[in-house]
């Protein structure tokens, strides 16, 4: 009886650690070469933890990782003393996801918006995919296709799932979340419209700058209360509150989720707000050299060159 009494003690000493450290909030990166990133922490002091280093196990940020509790196994890393640190200085970031099974965004989710492209207000959400091949780096170059002729930002507070989501009631679905990132839906208007659908005018390389963070969700406490914004050479075109999202997060993971399998790693876009250079007269386009930034206040931000 001793010995089973104390293995229980053990084993709720250990519980009671673990859930003292998921209380930490975290700030995960991928950082080096494109092709070749690594997973690691952003410390907030100028380092980077090298996660691989320490935990030759964590490969990369992917759905394996989510399906292991990588998170959890994240928590006990920051405090080991055998940690490894870079300088973040200079070190280029990836987007904090290895490839999503799926990209997931929703249109017309802000009233003004939905306005201004000419929408009518949707009674539920338009649903529409970014190709996962258009990832990039939060501060990599966005490059223009070849006779691309109206290309714009769209900024949004992007969602990313932690476990497998099926058929998820909208007052459990905060617990199928990981955390959250910044997802910059950039687009080719002429051949959105053209096409009859969004896939292709959203989908070229490098139209969907994501990151630098992804922060876990006991950073983000209020989802409501998260300024968005975009600015383009530094003049602001863009700039609301996540208050005023028509469909919020635990509605959309709803909505999705009833028909459609989310998988650990697998990202919403929630929509952006109004402001576009699109919809504006004169319209305010993206062109070479130009600098576009975008963020989501608690969440990160982004500077990407255009080319």
């Amino acid at each position: 009886m001793r010995i089973i009494y104390s293995e229980l003690c053990i084993r709720a000493s250990a519980l009671i650690w673990i859930l003292i450290i998921l209380e930490v909030g975290m700030k995960l990166v991928r950082f080096g070469e494109k092709g070749k990133e690594r997973p690691g922490i952003w410390m907030g002091d100028g380092r980077i933890l090298d996660v691989r280093a320490l935990a030759f196990h964590i490969e990369d940020y992917n759905a394996h990782f989510f399906l292991q509790d990588g998170l959890a196994q994240l928590s006990s890393l920051i405090n080991d003393p055998g940690a490894s640190y870079i300088d973040a200085e200079g070190v280029r970031l990836g987007a904090p996801l290895a490839r999503p099974s799926k990209i997931i965004c929703v249109g017309a989710n802000y009233a003004a918006h939905a306005k201004e492209f000419g929408h009518e207000i949707p009674s539920e959400p338009i649903l529409f995919s970014k190709a996962t091949s258009a990832i990039a780096g939060p501060n990599d170059p966005i490059v223009l296709p070849a006779g691309a002729q109206v290309v714009d930002s769209e900024v949004e507070l992007a969602v990313v799932i932690g476990k497998t989501a099926s058929r998820v009631r909208a007052a459990d679905a905060l617990d199928y979340v990981a955390g959250y990132t910044v997802l910059n839906d950039v687009t080719e208007r002429v051949v959105q419209k053209a096409n009859g659908q969004w896939f292709r005018g959203k989908g070229f390389d490098t139209f969907c700058p994501m990151g630098p963070f992804l922060v876990t969700t006991d950073e983000v406490p209020r989802l409501d209360q998260l300024r968005v914004w975009q600015k383009l050479n530094g003049e602001l075109l863009q700039e609301a509150d996540t208050s005023d999202m028509m469909f919020t997060v635990p509605f959309l993971i709803e909505y999705i989720s009833q028909g459609m399998t989310l998988f650990p790693g697998d990202v919403i876009s929630t929509g952006t707000p109004s402001g576009i250079g699109s919809a504006r007269d004169p319209q305010v386009l993206m062109k070479r050299g130009d600098i576009v930034e975008i963020g989501v206040d608690g969440v990160g931000a982004q500077r990407s060159e255009v080319r």
